[in-house]
């Protein structure tokens, strides 16, 4: 029998905020692929298998090594690979499943298997899960986006000019990957101190960080798991005057 793989979001790092349909998945499946990155020689982290090992998952976890690279020549290499091994494990009847940090169709490079094996005829299925910018607005009670306003997700390229626009005409920009932005962000802030800025690192898990207090996000070094949301405060007194 042919199962569809299925493609994990394991939600921004609490294992509570997992959803069920996905836990099932990863408890059903034979093999679960985990990125992992090379820090140290010989020293291999995984957040996702990490994350597995909580909830208690008992299927066998295959670790791929991402590249950190912006050239994904590497990781496209990598992709291939794994999608040949999980063509020949499905063949076999094998229960399959990729763990994907935050939500799968978000930034997750590894869409780029999905692509793969559907274009191969080859079953999937894309569970959705809890990004990190959600998480991050819900854990400091935030109201995200309000009335008029509209939510920009930027992927860590982004110029003073856009968040000039973004700001001055209802947009309330998320910046994730923010470390590959810091200089301009922190920058920016130093010239328009009139916006709220929320910071946010290594949210839902225990190194968790949040802070809105200007003078030390601009000296603080934004690590890879960070991300910003800029707020408007005087356009939403505006709006919720009229």
């Amino acid at each position: 029998m042919s199962h569809p793989i299925y493609f994990v979001s394991l939600g921004p790092g609490d294992a509570e905020l997992i959803t069920l349909k996905s836990l099932h998945a990863l408890q059903q499946a034979d093999i679960i692929y985990c990125p992992s990155t090379v820090r140290e020689p010989d020293k291999i982290l995984s957040r996702a298998a990490t994350l597995l090992h909580k909830l208690g998952i008992k299927g066998d976890i295959h670790l791929f090594s991402l590249p950190m690279s912006k050239d994904r020549t590497k990781a496209i290499k990598v992709y291939r690979q794994l999608f040949e091994e999980m063509r020949l494990e499905q063949k076999a009847g094998k229960r399959l499943a990729v763990a994907v940090e935050g939500d799968a169709g978000i930034y997750a490079s590894v869409h780029y298997v999905l692509d793969l094996l559907e274009e191969n005829g080859i079953p999937v299925e894309q569970l959705p899960g809890i990004p990190s910018f959600i998480a991050a607005e819900a854990a400091a009670k935030l109201h995200l986006i309000s009335q008029k306003e509209r939510l920009v997700i930027i992927p860590g390229n982004i110029t003073s000019d856009e968040l000039d626009m973004y700001l001055s005409h209802h947009h309330v920009p998320v910046i994730m990957k923010l470390s590959q932005c810091a200089d301009i962000v922190q920058d920016y802030i130093e010239s328009h101190p009139q916006y709220s800025y929320h910071y946010f690192e290594n949210i839902s898990t225990a190194e968790e960080y949040h802070s809105s207090h200007q003078a030390e996000l601009k000296r603080r070094v934004f690590p890879y798991f960070s991300l910003m949301i800029i707020f408007n405060e005087q356009t939403r007194k505006d709006d919720s005057s009229k």
